[in-house]
């Protein structure tokens, strides 16, 4: 067993509040071991036994929510109003699934000479591999499935921000039928990640992260033919039309970028507004943006924290160039703490980078539009494909558009991304496959069909 630690800083703070082991590549391999005679074991336990696990995993996070949601503030610097939401939605995601266990079925189809019959079968060792920005709800919505559809979990955690997921691991090792059924393996990517990716044992990989990790992940699992879902990027559109509540539309739109700091894969950071209304939501947007409260997470009443990193906040501070025209900045804490406040540009026809590219952070960018069509085509104009939203009051636009963006999830008069029931994704380089809903369980399976002859 390895003896290297790695530290976790307060991003409020710049302080070191805690270190976590640095998994070796040949602890990794232990802990492949143990899965794999892990995942035999509980795929053989009667239906009722393994729900019963998921329902005790969710009830053990429900008793431990201040607790969870305290690490996840400190290591993310997430206000603590946001991270105690997030680990109910955790507990909810947990019971969801273990609801779907016995809801996983095949089908039968008539054929010539007999019938047909599939199967779900559990892919056996699964590593799920979770970003800095929502660790643990990322993390249950690939655990919480993947257990249910009879396999065993490996989780790598980002670096940064392992500690409610090593946490979680330790919950679920409490109430746990089989032991090693779920293991947390905590270290870099370069050494953790990889070997799970490589390791012939594992035969799924699910990775939220960047497009660029992602596509390098997707290059190693082809050794192995691994499976994989790939949860990545996002440039996402908020799209106004004129005819729309413009005041509901501006007041939602703060949170639909700058909620989390803007480190959101699904923040609607590129707002397309008709050009009939373009200076009164901007007035309306500055006003509700203005009335956030950035400072202390901890704060129950606090709606923004800082950045992730220092790292981090020069990557985002690059985009606010000569060429970008702000026309709003809000006001940071002094002191420590890698802060920085919600920005709004307008840019005449998106051709800026903070336009163009994925920002990670809180810059909104505010672009005028005339037709229909041109929204549509601008709210494509990325590579990525994972989130939007529309504002209309006219049904049939609202259709047209949702269906001419291409997007994974949209939401009309609305900015909301994530529902357990839903299938979760996106299109283009914004990922491969769906989490969440049935759609999430079904991807950790592998179909079977069988043929039954008839014939006498």
């Amino acid at each position: 067993m390895t003896n290297l630690t790695i530290p976790v800083w307060n991003p409020a703070t710049e302080e070191q509040i805690d270190e976590v082991r640095a998994f070796t590549r040949a602890d990794v391999d232990v802990s492949v071991e143990r899965a794999v005679t892990a995942q035999k074991s509980w795929a053989s336990l009667p239906i009722a036994q393994r729900q019963q696990f998921l329902f005790d995993l969710a009830d053990a996070v429900s008793r431990h929510r201040q607790e969870l949601a305290s690490l996840e503030s400190r290591d993310v610097g997430k206000p603590m109003k946001a991270a105690l939401a997030e680990a109910d939605s955790v507990a909810g995601v947990f019971r969801y699934y273990a609801g779907t266990i016995d809801k996983l079925t095949g089908e039968t189809i008539p054929v010539d000479g007999g019938v047909a019959l599939t199967f779900r079968e559990a892919i056996g060792v699964v590593g799920v591999i979770t970003p800095w920005n929502f660790p643990l709800p990322i993390a249950s919505w690939s655990i919480a499935p993947a257990l249910a559809a009879g396999n065993a979990v490996i989780v790598k955690p980002a670096s940064m921000t392992p500690l409610s997921t090593v946490r979680l691991g330790e919950l679920a090792a409490e109430v746990s039928p089989i032991p090693h059924l779920l293991q947390v393996v905590t270290g870099g990517g370069a050494e953790v990640g990889s070997t799970l990716i490589e390791d012939r044992r594992v035969g799924k990989i699910s990775f939220t992260g960047s497009t660029e990790v992602g596509r390098s992940i997707l290059r190693s699992s082809a050794d192995t033919m691994k499976r994989v879902t790939l949860e990545l990027g996002g440039k996402s559109a908020n799209v106004v039309f004129a005819d729309a509540d413009i005041a509901k539309a501006a007041n939602a739109a703060p949170w639909a970028v700058f909620d989390n700091t803007g480190q959101d894969c699904c923040a609607r950071s590129r707002i397309l507004v008709q050009r009939p209304v373009l200076d009164e939501f901007v007035e309306k947007f500055v006003a509700a943006t203005s009335a956030l409260r950035i400072g202390d997470p901890s704060q129950l009443d606090t709606d923004l924290g800082p950045l992730v990193s220092q790292e981090h906040r020069a990557t985002v501070e690059s985009f606010l160039d000569d060429k970008l025209d702000v026309v709003f900045k809000g006001s940071t804490p002094s002191g420590p703490g890698y802060w920085m406040a919600p920005h709004i540009a307008v840019d005449q026809d998106g051709s800026t980078r903070a336009a163009r590219d994925e920002i990670f952070g809180p810059v909104a960018v505010v672009i005028p539009f005339d037709t229909e069509e041109e929204a549509v085509q601008l709210a494509n104009q990325t590579i990525y494909g994972l989130s939007g939203s529309i504002w209309t009051s006219n049904v049939g636009r609202a259709l047209r558009v949702a269906r001419g963006v291409e997007s994974g999830t949209l939401s009309v008069n609305s900015n909301s991304s994530i529902r357990v029931q839903v299938p979760f994704g996106g299109f283009k380089q914004s990922g491969i496959g769906r989490e969440l809903g049935m759609e999430g369980v079904r991807g950790f399976t592998e179909p079977k069909s069988v043929f039954i002859s008839t014939d006498s």
